[in-house]
C-alpha cells in the first residue's frame, strides 16, 4: 500500500530521559501541531528528532523508543548533542532563521555550521530511503531540512518528492547574501513541487532560482537540465473543527468564566507569541503603552494579556530580547498600574489547550504584530473560537493574505496600531461578527486537512506531467 512519508525536525513526540526514565510526551511547536492534526488521517509514518541525544540512550533504550515510536507511526532520527548544537541553534536558527526573516545583522556564518547542517541533511536522507518502497510520497518540511529532497533523488532519482517551506522566503537580494546559496537552491531542487504559504514567497524563491542558478521558469514551472518542477502557494489551514468543538467543552467554559472573574475589566486584548525577535513583541508593547498614555479614559477598563511561549533560551538575542520585554512590562506596569489595576497580565510559559482556547475565547482583541511570518496560525485559531472577537494583524504575516477583514496594520508604525487598537476596542458588535464570518467560512472550508489533500494532489500532478514530457521525449527519439 502506498504510504505519505512525512519528514520534519521533530517527531510529533517527544522523548525525554529523566534520572534513568524514559518519558513520552506531545512535542509543542506550531509545526509539529499543524501536521499532527492531518499525518494520521493518512497511511504515513512521520520522520524525525525524537529530543533526546543519541549518547544518552543505551542500545537497549534506543530499540525500545523505535519500537514505541513505531505504534506512533513514526520513524526516528538519531542525533548527538554536537548535531543539535551546530546543525539546530547554529545553522537553522543563527544563520537561515534570521536571514530568512529580514534581519541580516543577527545572521551568523560559520562553516563548521554548514558542514553539521549537510551531515544532519544526510542522516535524515539516508533514512527516509531506508523505508521508501515505490509509489510512496516523501514530504519534507522547513527550512531545517532544505537539503534533503536532493540527498534522496541523488538515492532514488523516481522518487515522489515534495517540499514545504513554513517561514518566509527572502527576496533576491537578501537571500543572495548567503554563501551556501547555491547548494540550498539545488537541495530544494531536488523535490518535483515546492509549496510556500503565500505567493510572494514563491516569486521570491523562483526569483533567486533564476538570478543564482541561471533556471528560466514560466507559470510556476521551473526548468531544470533534466527535469520540471512546480512552484505553488498553500497557505497553511487549521484544524477547524477541532477549535471550535474544544471552545464548546466545558473546561473550557469554566476556564473562561474564571480569567472574566480574574481579570475584571470591560476589555482584555491578547497576544500570544513565541520568543522571537520576529514577531515584534517590543513594538505591540511600546505601542499599548502609548494607547494607555494617549487615552486615559481605558485605563482600568483594559488589560493586556502577553503570553510568551519560551523559545530558544539559549541564542544570545533570545535572551537580550526576553531581557528588552521584562523591562518594557515592567515599566508600562509601573507607570500606568493601580492597586486595582494591571495593564499587562504577563505569562512567560507555554500554556494547556484547553487554557490557550479559554484565552482566544474571553478576549475582545487579538493583537499580532509580526515583522515577519511565514503564516501566524494563532490568528487563524482565534477566529475559529471567537465570534465576535476583533483581530488586529500584521501585513508582514501570511495570514494577512487570507484574513483581509481583519485590522490590517504596518508593525512598524506604532500610531497605526494604536489607532487599530482603539477601533478594536470600540467596535459595534454587529461589525466584529460580519468581520469574523466571512473569515470563519474561509477557515472552515480551507482547513489543514484541505491543505494537505491539496499539496498531495498537485504532486502526483506535477509527477504525471513529468512522465508525460519522458514518454513525448522517447517518442519523438523513435
Amino acid at each position: 500500500m502506498v504510504k505519505l512519508i512525512v519528514v520534519s525536525n521533530r517527531l510529533p513526540i517527544n522523548v525525554s530521559k529523566r534520572e534513568g526514565e524514559l518519558k513520552f510526551q506531545p512535542s509543542v511547536g506550531g509545526l509539529a501541531t499543524g501536521i499532527k492534526s492531518f499525518y494520521k488521517s493518512f497511511n504515513s509514518i512521520w520522520v524525525g528528532w525524537p529530543g533526546v541525544f543519541r549518547e544518552n540512550l543505551s542500545d537497549g533504550e534506543k530499540v525500545f523508543v523505535e519500537e514505541r515510536l513505531k505504534h506512533e507511526n513514526c520513524h526516528p532520527v538519531w542525533l548527538s548533542k554536537h548535531d543539535v548544537e551546530n546543525y539546530y541553534y547554529g545553522f537553522s536558527n543563527k544563520t537561515l532563521w534570521p536571514l530568512f526573516h529580514y534581519f541580516p545583522t543577527y545572521v551568523v556564518h560559520e562553516n563548521r555550521f554548514w558542514k553539521s547542517y549537510v551531515k544532519v541533511n544526510r542522516l535524515f536522507a539516508d533514512e527516509v530511503a531506508k523505508l521508501l518502497k515505490p509509489g510512496d510520497i516523501v514530504w519534507v518540511h522547513d527550512y531545517h531540512l532544505m537539503l534533503v529532497p536532493r540527498f534522496i533523488r541523488d538515492k532514488i532519482p523516481d522518487a515522489t518528492i515534495g517540499f514545504f517551506l513554513h517561514i518566509p522566503f527572502p527576496s533576491f537580494e537578501i537571500f543572495r547574501l548567503l554563501p551556501w546559496r547555491k547548494e540550498l537552491l539545488e537541495g530544494v531542487l531536488g523535490a518535483d513541487l515546492i509549496g510556500f504559504h503565500t505567493y510572494d514567497y514563491a516569486k521570491h524563491f523562483m526569483e533567486s532560482v533564476r538570478y543564482i542558478l541561471g533556471y528560466e521558469n514560466s507559470l510556476n514551472y521551473i526548468f531544470t537540465q533534466d527535469r520540471l518542477i512546480r512552484v505553488d502557494a498553500f497557505p497553511m489551514g487549521i484544524d477547524y473543527e477541532k477549535f471550535v468543538n474544544m471552545a464548546l467543552a466545558p473546561n473550557v467554559r469554566r476556564e473562561v468564566k474564571r480569567l472574566k472573574n480574574k481579570l475584571k475589566t470591560e476589555k482584555v486584548i491578547l497576544s500570544v507569541d513565541r520568543l522571537d525577535y520576529s514577531k515584534g513583541i517590543i513594538q505591540k508593547l511600546e505601542a499599548y503603552g502609548k494607547f494607555l498614555n494617549k487615552r486615559p479614559d481605558f485605563r482600568e477598563r483594559v488589560t493586556l494579556v502577553l503570553v510568551v511561549v519560551p523559545s530558544r533560551t539559549r541564542v544570545e538575542h533570545y535572551t537580550r530580547l526576553k531581557k528588552k520585554i521584562d523591562e518594557l512590562v515592567g515599566r508600562i506596569n509601573g507607570k500606568f498600574g493601580t492597586i486595582n489595576w494591571m495593564p499587562i497580565w504577563y505569562l512567560y510559559k507555554s500554556l494547556p489547550f484547553h487554557r490557550l482556547i479559554a484565552l482566544y475565547r474571553a478576549a475582545d482583541v487579538l493583537l499580532v504584530t509580526a515583522l515577519r511570518d511565514g503564516m501566524n496560525l494563532v490568528a487563524k485559531e482565534f477566529v475559529a473560537v471567537n465570534d465576535a472577537g476583533v483581530l488586529i494583524l500584521s501585513e508582514m504575516a501570511g495570514a494577512a493574505k487570507e484574513l483581509c477583514e481583519a485590522l490590517i496594520i504596518n508593525p512598524n508604525n506604532i500610531p497605526e496600531i494604536v489607532n487599530a487598537i482603539k477601533v478594536a476596542l470600540t467596535m459595534e458588535n454587529e461589525e466584529k461578527i460580519r468581520r469574523n464570518k466571512s473569515m470563519r467560512e474561509r477557515l472552515k472550508r480551507y482547513d489543514v486537512i484541505r491543505w494537505a489533500q491539496d499539496f498531495i494532489e498537485r504532486l502526483l500532478q506535477i509527477k504525471r506531467k513529468q512522465e508525460e514530457m519522458i514518454t513525448k521525449r522517447l517518442s519523438a527519439r523513435v
